[in-house]
C-alpha cells in the first residue's frame, strides 16, 4: 500500500518532500499501530495522535501533518470513512518572528564570504523562502528591470519578485566576478547551496552579530514584510510578493507591525 501511496501522491503533482514525508508518517504508524492498513480504525489513528503528542511531545503543527499523511493515504486511496470523529489539534498562535533592519545589517556586516553576504541580502529583500533563495538561477533574474521570477514555488505557481536597487548592484559585482558556468545564483559543487548550508549561514551571522532572539532563514522573510507594511504597502501587495495563496496567512504580520509599533 505504501507504493500505491507514492505512485499516487506522484501522479497528483505533490513534491518529492511531500511524498517522502507522507511515506514515512504511514511507515511510522503502522509499525506503532502493529495491524495491516485494511484493518486500521479510528481509535487507532486517535491512539497514535495521543501518543505523539502526550508521549513524544510534538507540536499540533507536527501531529497535523501526520493526519493529512494519514488522511491521504486512507480517506484518499483505502475510501475508509473513519476519519469523520477525528479533530485536528490546535495550532499554536505564536507571532512570526522579525528582526529590525539594524538587525539585518549587523548579519550581513559580521560575514566576510560575498556569496552569504548576499544570501541573506536577498532573503531579506525579496521576501524568498530559503527553499527559493537557494535554487533561484541566474537566468530567473532581470537586473535592468529590477525584478526575477520565482518557477515553481510553493504549490507550483511562478511568481514575480522585486529586487531592490542595493541588491541589484550587489549582485551585478557579485555575478561579473564569478569564474563558473553553474546556473545557480548561489553555487556549490555544480549544484546549489542547500537549504541546510543556508540555515546554518543565517544561524552563525546571528550569533556573530551577537542578535539574541532566535534567528532562522523565515524570520528574514517575516521581515520582509513587517517592514513593506510599516512602510505602508497595501496587504494585497504583500500577498503577491510572497506568493500567498490566502490573504489570512499574509494578515499574521499586521500583528505583529502593531507589537512593533507600540
Amino acid at each position: 500500500m505504501l507504493e500505491k501511496l507514492k505512485t499516487e501522491l506522484q501522479i497528483r503533482g505533490f513534491s518529492e518532500k511531500t511524498i517522502k514525508a507522507y511515506v514515512f508518517h504511514n511507515q511510522r504508524f503502522l509499525d506503532f499501530i502493529k495491524k495491516e492498513p485494511d484493518e486500521i480504525s479510528g481509535d487507532d489513528v486517535k491512539s497514535y495522535m495521543a501518543y505523539l503528542m502526550a508521549e513524544k511531545k510534538q507540536k499540533p503543527s507536527s501531529v497535523n501533518l501526520v493526519l493529512s499523511a494519514l488522511k491521504f493515504m486512507y480517506q484518499e486511496i483505502m475510501k475508509k470513512r473513519i476519519f469523520d470523529d477525528i479533530k485536528s489539534p490546535k495550532n499554536e498562535k505564536k507571532l512570526p518572528t522579525v528582526l529590525t533592519r539594524n538587525e539585518i545589517e549587523k548579519m550581513i556586516k559580521a560575514l566576510k564570504n560575498v556569496k552569504h553576504r548576499l544570501l541573506i541580502e536577498f532573503m531579506y529583500s525579496s521576501g524568498l523562502r530559503v527553499s527559493e533563495c537557494v535554487s533561484i538561477k541566474i537566468q530567473d533574474l532581470n537586473l535592468q528591470e529590477k525584478m526575477g521570477l520565482i518557477k515553481s514555488g510553493k504549490g507550483k505557481k511562478d511568481r514575480n519578485i522585486i529586487l531592490s536597487r542595493k541588491l541589484v548592484s550587489h549582485l551585478t559585482d557579485y555575478l561579473a566576478n564569478r569564474s563558473d558556468d553553474n546556473p545557480y545564483v548561489f553555487p556549490v559543487r555544480g549544484t546549489h547551496v542547500s537549504v541546510r548550508q543556508a540555515q546554518k549561514i543565517v544561524h552563525d551571522a546571528a550569533k556573530k552579530a551577537g542578535i539574541q532572539k532566535r534567528v532562522f532563514c523565515h524570520a528574514l522573510r517575516s521581515s520582509f514584510a513587517t517592514h513593506l507594511l510599516e512602510n505602508g504597502t497595501d496587504i494585497r501587495i504583500i500577498q503577491e510578493l510572497l506568493g500567498h495563496s490566502n490573504i489570512q496567512t499574509t494578515e499574521r504580520y499586521t500583528k505583529v507591525s502593531r507589537t512593533c509599533l507600540l
